[in-house]
This record gives C-alpha cells, structure tokens and sequence, in this order.
C-alpha cells in the first residue's frame, strides 16, 4: 500500500516533502481486529514551502475523492490529510477554507477545497512555510478479505494556490 504525493512548483515558490512516497507495507487479515473498518497506523511527514518573494500561502491536495472528507485510498478505503503545527517565517499560523474565509479550520485538506495561511483571520504573507502533515487512512475490513495479494493505493499532489483560484475539478 502507498500514498504517492508530488512536490509541486508554483513560479515564485516551491514545495517540497520529507517523503513522497507512504509504505503501508503488507497488512495481513489475521493481524487486525475484525471491525467494520480497519484504522491504518498514522503516518507523519513534513512540508516545506520555499518562496523567493513574499507570497500569500495556500495549498490544496487533489486527489480522487472518497466523499466530502477525504481521499481515495483502493477502491473502498479513505485517507484524510491533516495539517498540523504550521508556521509562516516563523509564526505559528492557522488555516481558513478558501471557499468560507472567515471560519476557521481544522488544517484538514478537503476534497475540492483549499486552505489559506492565517494568523488572527488574517491571511499571511510570507517566505517560507512549514507543516506536519499527518494522514490517517481507513478502510472496510472487507477489503482485505483477497485470494492473493492485493495492492492497494491512494495518489495524489498538492498544490500551491492562489487563494482567488478556484478549486480543482
């Protein structure tokens, strides 16, 4: 099982990741508890963005979606992304839906949804951002009941956007 994510580039900034690959690795059917879903250990890597001008910092990750609160992940499973400990320059900054402005959110990146950098519901200009970015995948028990051994993925990239640039389709 992996998640594969893309660094991305935009002409002034650039991001990077720690890993652009996640390896669940085998998961075996006698190994886990039989529930309705079957919860994947967390997985956590870092983000860096990089911008050589001042720039206004938004991300989105797009990927197929699951549902309204997450991504693909097989052809049953979920995954949900969530950014945590988030810094601009420095500044420990929170996150608003580019789509509602003024509520705050959970740093949770949403199918078709954007995140914008904040600090007091300001947006935040700045150099460099950094986050945690943890994932967390689930699927239905029934998935792993396979003959032989099935590979299963989620794909996906983020990217860095302007926050008048309306979500990817």
């Amino acid at each position: 099982m992996l998640l594969a994510a893309l660094d991305a580039q935009a002409e002034n900034c650039r991001l990077s990741l720690s890993q652009s690959r996640i390896d669940y690795g085998p998961i075996y059917r006698d190994a886990v508890v039989e529930n309705a879903t079957v919860v994947l250990a967390t997985r956590t890597f870092s983000m860096t963005v990089l911008c050589a001008e001042p720039a206004a910092m938004a991300l989105r990750f797009v990927a197929a979606p699951a549902d309204g609160q997450g991504f693909r992940f097989g052809r049953e499973g979920r995954l949900r992304l969530r950014l945590k400990h988030a810094q601009v320059d420095g500044r420990a900054v929170g996150w608003s839906s580019a789509q509602a402005p003024d509520e705050s959110a959970s740093g949770q990146l949403l199918p078709g949804q954007a995140l914008i950098a904040r600090v007091s519901g300001v947006p935040v200009t700045g150099r460099r951002l950094t986050a945690q970015v943890d994932i967390d995948t689930e699927l239905p028990f029934d998935a792993l009941v396979v003959r032989t051994q099935a590979h299963l993925e989620g794909q996906g990239r983020f990217e860095l956007v302007s926050p008048a640039v309306p979500p990817s389709q």
